[in-house]
């Protein structure tokens, strides 16, 4: 039987990605801390129910993605172009540039790198997925999980794992090859390559660019090999603890803020 001992030590180890798998479903920092709260608590009060059917890490990745499936359930999926609602909303909000170069020159956290901003745009364009799609895509792709944990997590069974896999993968592929600039030098998203500019005007970007795998492999036609280098991006890097992490938080919050605006005033 499994104590309270071993569960404080589990949720010690896997806290990190618990918060950022649960950041990038939410899009909330707030959120987050509350869901991760919540598994904390309801891990301790439900500890007798613990079968071992999975492993603990599974189990408190089943109750942080069944809090936050409850936390979404009436909130209406982001739109593909969520990126280029965002961008004219800050460019029409001077104090959204202001309180970002405060934290770009003040903030331990606050470098921006092209690399950064691939994971923050994935967070915002997966949330275009079916909520079961997106955390899938985020169990298997990014967190690593096995099909039939992730069918333990999701409650579900595996052949509708593979489905809702299958069906994110294709269309972050397709939302991909048609939007990002890094990809299909025609894209219509450069936000990459602006931002840069915009908070490191003396850098080059094509040097940046230069460094990141995906891009480098952008000629190649497998776009399913693509969305694996991008996801590689999005696996090394901890939304909060990483050289960017308040820079990139502070761009969340506000797409999110956004986001709820838009969807109040388009309910359709």
């Amino acid at each position: 039987m499994v104590g309270q001992k071993e569960l404080n030590q589990c949720f010690e180890d896997c806290k990190d990605q618990l918060k950022s798998y649960v950041l990038r479903i939410t899009a909330s920092v707030q959120d987050t801390e509350d869901i991760l709260q919540d598994t904390y608590i309801k891990a301790h009060e439900k500890l007798d129910t613990f079968r071992g059917d999975s492993s603990l890490k599974t189990w408190l990745f089943a109750i942080a993605s069944n809090r936050a499936r409850d936390v979404l359930r009436n909130h209406k999926r982001w739109p593909e172009n969520v990126t280029d609602i965002a961008k004219e909303a800050a460019l029409s909000n001077p104090g959204f540039f202001k309180e970002a170069m405060e934290l770009r020159h003040n903030s331990g956290q606050g470098e921006f790198e092209i690399k950064e901003h691939i994971a923050f745009c994935f967070t915002c364009i997966s949330k275009s997925l079916k909520l079961e799609a997106q955390l899938v895509l985020l169990l298997k792709e990014v967190y690593d999980f096995k099909m039939r944990e992730i069918a333990i997590i999701m409650d579900t069974n595996e052949p509708l794992v593979k489905y809702h896999l299958r069906a994110a993968r294709e269309k972050m592929v397709k939302i991909f090859d048609h939007r990002c600039s890094l990809i299909s030098k025609q894209g219509i998203c450069h936000q990459c390559t602006e931002l840069n500019g915009i908070f490191n005007p003396e850098q080059k970007a094509e040097a940046e660019l230069a460094k990141i795998d995906m891009v480098k492999a952008s000629e190649n036609k497998d776009r399913q090999h693509l969305l694996d280098l991008r996801l590689q991006v999005v696996q090394n890097i901890d939304p909060f603890k990483s050289g960017a992490a308040q820079l990139q938080l502070h761009h969340l919050e506000h797409n999110r803020k956004v986001m709820e605006s838009f969807l109040k005033e388009n309910p359709s």
